[in-house]
């Protein structure tokens, strides 16, 4: 696509209460659509598509694009911004709430594109993540502290951290500077990759539970394992020092030092009946 044809596309004016800040650098665009391999035989769902900068480039490679936006305005002026292209959906949604198989059909094979919005971003990623019948795989920009979160290694693990890699293989596409936005955004941002996995990274009874305890052993990350899950599940002193010594666990580590091999062992140590949080 020439340049030209991304400098003559209009970008109306955005809507602060949606944290719209429009993508007009022709480069990291290329970067982003050439991450998801696109072919005639793809149907990508590309969230949030703005002024159509990606959407433009995903139309002219993929067999099918659906785009989902919450603006009801830019969900009317898409279309025409692009010349109607044949293989173009428009769905007026919130990513946050979406269900895949109603965007894409039943059974459909899809992959995710999308440019996201700083505050819904994390919740958007684990939405699509955590759903039934997950994408392929999910390139996505977000603001540059919630991807060092995602792609973190073990001794900086987070909540999102776990909640990502266990789904997905993480990987950096490129940095995104505030210049490559109108209006420029006060934080940097980054492109992920996010490579589906076929299964989950560990093998987990219920995952809801399991992450139930996750959260709570993230209630207090700054202080030793054991203290930070009796905190975080009101579970009694001697329980908790079990079933850490059953998953041959230091208690005394941070929650950040450990892998999600980890924490699916001390999963399944934990004994049956004790809380998982202070919720349960």
């Amino acid at each position: 696509m020439p340049k030209s044809a991304i400098a003559s596309t209009p970008v109306r004016r955005r809507r602060k209460s949606l944290g719209q800040h429009f993508l007009t650098d022709p480069t990291i665009a290329n970067r982003i659509v050439a991450a998801a391999e696109p072919d005639v035989s793809d149907t990508v769902l590309e969230i949030g598509p703005g002024a159509g900068v990606l959407t433009r480039r995903l139309v002219e490679r993929a067999g099918r694009v659906v785009a989902v936006e919450l603006d009801q305005r830019l969900c009317e002026e898409l279309p025409g911004r692009l010349e109607f292209p044949p293989n173009l959906e428009v769905k007026r949604e919130d990513g946050r709430e979406v269900d895949p198989d109603d965007l894409v059909g039943e059974g459909t094979a899809y992959k995710v594109v999308a440019n996201l919005p700083y505050y819904a971003a994390a919740p958007i990623v684990r939405r699509f993540l955590e759903t039934v019948r997950p994408p392929t795989l999910m390139v996505v920009m977000v603001q540059r502290e919630v991807a060092d979160a995602m792609n973190a290694k073990p001794g900086e693990f987070t909540l999102l951290s776990v909640a990502t890699q266990f789904y997905a293989e993480p990987s950096v596409v490129t940095q995104v500077p505030p210049r490559s936005f109108r209006p420029p955004p006060k934080v940097s941002s980054t492109v992920l990759k996010l490579a589906v996995r076929a299964e989950p990274a560990a093998a987990v009874a219920d995952r809801e539970a399991f992450f139930a305890l996750v959260r709570a052993g993230f209630s207090a990350p700054r202080k030793q394992l054991r203290n930070s899950l009796m905190q975080g599940t009101g579970a009694a002193a001697e329980t908790v020092a079990a079933s850490l010594d059953g998953a041959g666990i230091d208690p005394q580590r941070r929650p950040a030092t450990l892998g999600i091999d980890e924490w699916a062992a001390l999963d399944a140590r934990w004994p049956a009946g004790t809380p998982r949080s202070r919720a349960t």
